[in-house]
């Protein structure tokens, strides 16, 4: 019999009320908040700037990272990513983004510049899926033409970047992997699930003058920005080949995969009374996201109601889980 204590449960988020966020999240995937507007939900985060808790089932209102130091083998045995990190930790971080307005054009660090000028810390590398997008929405993601440290500082400290981005057009259902040290900016308009290392460093290289709600501008971090920047002209970004594989009452696909993570796309639909199980073996947890749709989730004597937005962790070594309904996820994987 599967130990009863391997049983998985929702996320509680943290919230972030950046000044470029509107109120989709909460409106759209009703994330509580009493700011103003919410640029993200840190869904799945062990991070100390924001750590998420769980919301429900014998551990509510305990943080995540608690929780793991309460239980260490909720992790499995073979995580990747896990040099480094402390207790509790887990090497990724999931999230909602509400672009209401352009972020800014900035530089994550790999995990090698973060080791050496950030007390060493991880780098970040990210992974996008676009789960909506105004008409004209697009992405910034990397240098359209060559440029050296000293034009891109010249060009952002004179309001001249753009010509040197490479800007991208996006639509619903696309996946963008955002290699650390690439230049890049998520544009107004767009609603993202965002799969990251576990790391909250930004060198901002341009914020387009704005100022916060005291009339102060955000800081810029150029020299760090551009240090840290690979300044290649790369190849135009393509969409991934994608291939659904059917089984009964669902279809699954992998999005993306780097050293960090995999993610997974799950498409599931029991209308004609399907049965669907899910668990993670004993090797890594696994993170699901539920980007669309609504159902539930069984497990042992217990059902627990599932929405567009809801984030669940599925401890290593799980329980046997039954899911109902007609609903999509991203499977996250370590």
């Amino acid at each position: 019999m599967k130990k009863t204590e391997n049983r998985p449960f929702i996320c509680k988020p943290c919230g972030k009320d950046y000044l470029w966020g509107g109120r989709r999240l909460r409106d759209d995937l009703v994330k509580e908040t009493e700011a103003e507007r919410l640029a993200e939900s840190w869904e799945c985060s062990t991070h100390p700037d924001g750590p998420s808790e769980a919301a429900d089932g014998e551990y509510r209102g305990m943080e995540l990272t608690e929780v793991l130091r309460l239980h260490p083998e909720y992790l499995g045995s073979h995580v990747r990513g896990m040099g480094g990190l402390a207790a509790g930790q887990i090497p990724v971080l999931v999230k909602f983004i509400d672009a209401k307005h352009d972020l800014s054009v900035q530089v994550h660090p790999t995990d090698a510049y973060a080791d050496r000028h950030e007390n060493g810390q991880q780098g970040k590398t990210e992974l996008w899926y676009i789960m909506d997008a105004a008409k004209d929405a697009g992405i910034v993601c990397g240098l359209r033409r060559k440029a050296d440290k000293e034009q891109l500082c010249g060009a952002a400290l004179s309001r001249d970047l753009e010509k040197y981005l490479r800007r991208i057009p996006v639509e619903k259902d696309q996946v963008f992997l955002v290699e650390a040290g690439t230049i890049h900016a998520v544009g107004a308009g767009c609603l993202i699930a965002e799969i990251q290392e576990n790391s909250n460093l930004t060198y901002r290289l341009y914020d387009y003058d704005r100022v916060d709600k005291d009339g102060r501008k955000r800081e810029l971090h150029l020299e760090k920005a551009l240090d840290a920047a690979d300044l290649t002209v790369g190849k135009e970004l393509r969409q991934p080949l994608r291939v659904l594989r059917y089984e009964p009452g669902i279809a699954r696909e992998l999005l993306g995969r780097c050293r960090y993570f995999e993610v997974h796309r799950m498409l599931v639909n029991t209308e004609r009374r399907q049965i669907v199980k899910f668990r993670a073996d004993e090797l890594s947890f696994r993170i699901l996201l539920c980007i669309e749709g609504c159902g539930t989730l069984t497990f042992e004597d217990r059902t627990v109601d599932i929405y567009r937005g809801d984030c669940v962790f599925v401890p290593a070594d799980s329980v046997d889980i039954r899911i109902h309904g007609k609903l999509q996820f991203l499977d996250v994987r370590c």
